[in-house]
């Protein structure tokens, strides 16, 4: 703040009026008590006016460049709102239109993940089944190694199929063992693996008649109608169409079984079995074969018994049963199941060993230290017929024992 008193002495009032207007005027005060007579007296009253007037102006003016600048401010930080506005409404549009093209986007590329995915897993499916063999009766394992494996822990169970096991391998050498798969036909698959890997010959009845015709003979020489009701295991079909679906599948056991016995080389005949039971389709037409089998020696020797001929005590003691009195019932209880909801029972055993003239020797590893753990179906099998052996857990899951 200046006062006129300060300037007094040193420069003229010319001077001062000269520098007032370049002084804020808020720098400038006028009093009337800075003005003493001997001021009043070195400035005019036109001076003084004159310098009131200038501090009039410069206030003037500044107070309009202040307002000027305000509104300049306000102005600038209107347009900037604005313009942040319209960039975001521009944003928010711009979001909201990708999202509406990105959602469905995502949900598409799922589906087609997904379908890729199914379609990638189907086809490594077909190319493992098509180049990788499902053996339905592996290779062969040591049995000591194999029945570690199997039956581990201290349990009683346990325990015992180990010392069945080493009983086996030292006093009946057995060496190796080939596991047979776990399924209702796991008893018609062991015995048919080994009748075609050693070569074995037709029974004799089979050389005498053509199996394939065995179907419609039971039909129109015995009268046998029911047959329609036979069931073929899992697939439970049954109709008029069941004698030519047994015709092939007979005419295919005897193709097959006459091309293995016609084989000498031991090692070829191996690579064929491995080649048949790999595929399930073939396997399950042989089983079914072979039932009919069984079901047809049935029907002949229930015939022979209602002319008072003598017969077997297997067939005797099944005939006595109430569930297989005879050859209808025997096939609608028992032999319709085999293959789908069960597998054979001993007294089927019997009968399949009498049917294919072979002699059926089985380790009974759960019957281990008795009089059952090892038995012959049938017990009482003529010399001339080949043995073929197994061993089993339980009477439903069999492998194949290798000396």
């Amino acid at each position: 703040m200046i006062d006129l008193k300060t300037l007094e002495g040193s420069v003229s009032g010319e001077k001062v009026l000269k520098h007032l207007p370049k002084l804020g005027w808020e720098q400038i005060i006028f009093t009337h008590a800075s003005f003493d007579k001997r001021d009043q007296a070195r400035f005019t009253s036109e001076e003084i006016a004159s310098a009131n007037k200038s501090h009039l102006t410069i206030k003037t003016k500044w107070t309009a460049a202040h307002r000027t600048g305000s509104d300049q401010v306000y102005s600038w930080m209107l347009v900037t709102s604005q313009a942040l506005g319209t960039v975001w409404r521009i944003a928010k549009g711009s979001v909201m239109l990708a999202a509406s093209f990105l959602v469905p986007a995502l949900c598409y590329f799922r589906r087609m993940h997904y379908d890729l995915g199914h379609w990638l897993k189907w086809w490594i499916g077909y190319l493992q089944r098509k180049f990788k063999r499902n053996l339905s009766v592996e290779a062969e394992v040591d049995l000591l190694s194999f029945c570690v494996r199997e039956w581990k822990g201290e349990t009683p169970r346990a325990k015992m199929m180990r010392k069945a096991c080493e009983e086996l391998f030292w006093r009946h050498h057995i060496k190796c063992v080939r596991q047979v798969k776990r399924d209702n036909y796991a008893a018609l698959r062991s015995v048919l693996f080994q009748i075609f890997s050693q070569g074995l010959s037709f029974p004799s009845w089979m050389k005498e008649k053509d199996i394939v015709k065995l179907p419609e003979k039971l039909l129109f020489s015995q009268g046998c109608n029911w047959i329609q009701q036979y069931s073929f295991g899992p697939e439970k079909y049954t109709g008029s169409n069941v004698f030519g679906k047994l015709r092939k599948c007979v005419d295919l056991l005897k193709t097959q079984w006459t091309e293995f016995n016609g084989i000498k080389d031991y090692h070829k005949r191996g690579s064929m079995c491995n080649i048949l039971f790999s595929d399930p389709l073939l396997e399950y037409k042989l089983y079914e074969a072979l039932k009919f089998i069984m079901l047809y020696q049935v029907t002949e020797v229930y015939e022979q018994m209602k002319t008072n001929k003598v017969i077997p005590n297997l067939f005797q003691l099944l005939f006595s049963r109430e569930t297989s009195s005879d050859p209808l019932s025997f096939m609608i209880n028992h032999l319709n199941s085999v293959g789908d909801t069960c597998g054979l029972e001993q007294i089927d055993m019997f009968i399949l060993g009498h049917s294919l003239e072979i002699k059926i020797k089985v380790f009974r590893l759960f019957k281990f230290n008795s009089r059952d753990f090892e038995v012959c179906y049938p017990d009482l099998a003529p010399r001339e017929w080949p043995e073929i052996s197994l061993l089993t857990e339980n009477d439903r899951h069999y492998h194949i024992p290798v000396f």
